[in-house]
């Protein structure tokens, strides 16, 4: 038989793990305990109730604040003409015409159809007020709108001026 007797662990696994734990309490409460030692610096102030900086920020705190500190603030409204002109002019004004270029507060639209660009240019006073009052006042000054460009003859680099080959067609 090959059972243990005597003051040694029992055979059972209850009592082996017992006598681990026991045996691990002891050699930890045996080691010398390390001291703390602060790290030199500021002191940190509890800022109570109110967020704090190094506490976590929501992401648009965050961005605009990068916004402001590397001075992009007129990039984004520009961008913005652009990012949410559906939302700025209506979608059924925005399902027919697009802006292509803002250079020096001048907006470049271009409507589908010389029907729409009519259209937008009696719509110019309103579509400044709306881009105005949601983007900024200095932002877009003028509107300018073109209707589509028509189809180009000109194949290749080079051309000759004047109606060039086509002048035999009538």
């Amino acid at each position: 038989m090959s059972g243990q007797t005597g003051d040694g662990p029992a055979g059972r696994p209850s009592d082996i793990a017992r006598a681990a734990l026991e045996a691990a309490r002891a050699a930890s409460a045996a080691r010398p305990r390390p001291t703390r030692r602060r790290i030199a610096g500021p002191r940190r102030a509890w800022t109570g109730a109110r967020p704090g900086d190094d506490d976590p920020q929501p992401l648009g705190r965050l961005v605009d604040k990068l916004v402001a500190d590397q001075d992009w603030t007129e990039h984004t409204r520009v961008g913005t003409v652009f990012g949410r002109w559906s939302a700025l002019v209506g979608p059924d004004i925005a399902a027919h015409c697009a802006p292509q270029t803002l250079t020096e507060g001048e907006l470049l639209v271009v409507a589908e159809s010389t029907a729409w660009a009519t259209q937008l240019r009696l719509l110019a006073p309103t579509i400044l007020g709306r881009l105005r009052a949601q983007v900024g006042g200095d932002v877009v000054t003028r509107l300018r709108v073109v209707g589509p460009t028509a189809p180009s003859w000109k194949k290749g680099p080079r051309s000759v001026r004047g109606r060039g080959p086509r002048d035999t067609y009538g």
